[in-house]
């Protein structure tokens, strides 16, 4: 018998293409949504599962955003092959977005037994989703928001695309909330904050459900489960992205942080009750 259904992949697909980009924690809100469901959380299928439905939704940035990932790509090509290219910002961002990328994977594999194991547990995603909280409503308060995208830095790419290892090891810290809260802290406006949540969020997310696709076929997910929850969630987190640039650009990060005690107090409940199992 799968490990999860059709119709529980749906509902799994849908939560990760809202919260994927959301500074709300994907991983938090899909373990949330697989106890309430009975799915065995720790199942390695279903830990694979939520990986690769991630595949889905960084898809929908890649289309999103395809236009300036082929500047981004073109510049890079245009400056291996010729040396007088090399000051383009768009060629040293593509290499600063793999150099941000190298802690994370390094951190990735060698603490997969502790992600995958005790810090997996739901009683992690309640009180990360709470202190992730704190750390978004400090960064709005640290910001003075008076750089934009042309202006970022290869210590601004570094230090953001390293904060992602916070969400890595806590699940409900939010990768984004982490990466967008780590650029206000960098003077960096709410927007260039964002978009480059997004981009350095790619090699990551890619590789990750790349690594789990084994995992996720080879064990108690149908293929037919996996098809339909990524496809869900390519979808879904497609209209989200464009929902949420549009956000950024008026209000404050705020109404997330709120939202995340709520539900981080939420969880808290349901564990403390016998709701759910951590």
């Amino acid at each position: 018998m799968s490990a999860i259904g059709v119709g529980q992949a749906v509902i799994l697909g849908v939560v990760e293409g809202v919260t994927e980009f959301l500074p709300v924690s994907s991983t938090g809100h899909l373990k949330m949504a697989e106890g309430l469901m009975n799915i065995k959380v720790d199942d390695t299928s279903v830990v694979a599962f939520t990986a690769v439905i991630q595949v889905g939704a960084i898809a929908a940035v890649f289309v999103y955003f395809y236009k300036d990932i082929v500047r981004f790509v073109s510049a890079w090509l245009r400056g291996l092959a010729n040396r007088r290219e090399r000051d383009n910002h768009d060629y040293k961002f593509t290499w600063w977005v793999i150099y941000s990328t190298i802690p994370i994977v390094i951190v990735g594999l060698a603490a997969k037994p502790l992600i995958d194991g005790p810090l997996g547990g739901l009683w992690v995603v309640a009180g990360s989703l709470i202190v992730g909280s704190i750390v978004m409503w400090a960064a709005e308060q640290m910001a003075r928001f008076k750089r934009g995208e042309e202006d970022v830095t290869i210590k601004d790419a570094l230090i953001v695309g390293t904060s992602q290892i916070l969400a890595l090891l806590f699940p409900g810290f939010s990768r984004s909330g982490a990466t967008m809260s780590a650029g206000l802290i960098r003077d960096l406006d709410r927007m260039a904050a964002t978009r480059l949540s997004f981009f350095l969020g790619l090699p990551a997310l890619t590789g990750a459900g790349l690594y789990e696709l084994k995992d996720a076929t080879g064990g108690g997910v149908s293929t037919s489960a996996l098809a339909v929850g990524t496809l869900v969630s390519f979808v879904v987190a497609y209209a989200s992205i464009a929902w949420l640039l549009r956000f950024v650009a008026r209000h404050s990060f705020n109404s997330f942080v709120i939202y995340r005690i709520v539900i981080g107090f939420v969880l808290i409940g349901l564990l403390v009750s016998g709701a759910l199992d951590n």
